[in-house]
């Protein structure tokens, strides 16, 4: 069942090449914030929001993961469906809890990660993605 989730759609080959734009474009967008939010973290800096009410630390370590981990997942097109999960709930955290009372133009950018990252989900990874390669 695992391997029918995570396996690509089959795709015209130009739908494959904007996947694959999507796909590195966006996660290199992302990548930049949880780099600055690891370096942060490992210089000793542990404050940060508790939007979900799981503690300070634990909420920095998940956004880390996501945003840094899951989008070099994403880049490399490996086990992409399951990576984007946590990016999708990162995103929602961010719009409908983070900036819930701020005006659109706060939650705009967060929107564009979230759209982005539910069009991949649906499409999957496309032909050029470690997972196109596990699942032939």
């Amino acid at each position: 069942m695992l391997k029918r989730f995570l396996r690509p759609i089959e795709l015209p080959a130009s739908v494959d090449w904007a996947v694959l734009i999507l796909r590195v474009g966006i996660s290199c967008l992302m990548l930049t914030h949880g780099y600055a939010k690891l370096t942060g973290f490992l210089s000793g800096d542990h404050s940060f929001a508790d939007p979900i009410g799981i503690g300070e630390e634990l909420s920095y370590f998940l956004t880390i993961c996501a945003e840094f981990g899951c989008s070099i997942l994403v880049i490399l097109g490996f086990g992409t469906r399951l990576a984007l999960l946590p990016l999708i709930f990162t995103m929602c955290v961010v719009v409908l809890i983070v900036h819930a009372k701020d005006a659109f133009d706060m939650k705009e950018h967060g929107l564009l990660f979230l759209f982005s990252y539910i069009a991949l989900f649906l499409t999957g990874p496309g032909r050029f993605s470690v997972d196109s390669k596990l699942c032939r």
